[in-house]
């Protein structure tokens, strides 16, 4: 838990250049370069990450989101801690939210 603060109080927003989509009862997230999709970096989400993306919307911090989860997830604060951090940190590597 100690590198949960590099993360606390902070809010982060999706690009307008990914486009995500429910398939089949699963969601994905599909970069667009262009007027063409990237299909080589399609992203399918778990229930808690499509949770931590669509509040991803800059207004949410992720202490909000965290709380959503603890409400909607049967998860430990410890857990959820650790599952935000470790999909904000992919979503960076992968340059698909900014932060607010």
């Amino acid at each position: 838990m100690s590198d949960q603060k590099e993360f606390r109080g902070k809010t982060f927003k999706k690009k307008d250049e990914i486009v995500n989509r429910s398939i089949a009862g699963e969601t994905i997230l599909v970069p667009i370069k262009g007027r063409l999709a990237d299909m080589q970096r399609i992203f399918t989400l778990n229930p808690v990450a499509e949770f931590i993306w669509k509040n991803c919307d800059g207004t949410k911090s992720l202490d909000d989101i965290c709380k959503g989860i603890l409400n909607n997830f049967e998860v430990d604060r410890e857990q959820a801690d650790a599952d935000i951090r470790d999909f904000i940190r992919e979503l960076l590597k992968e340059d698909l939210i900014t932060e607010v």
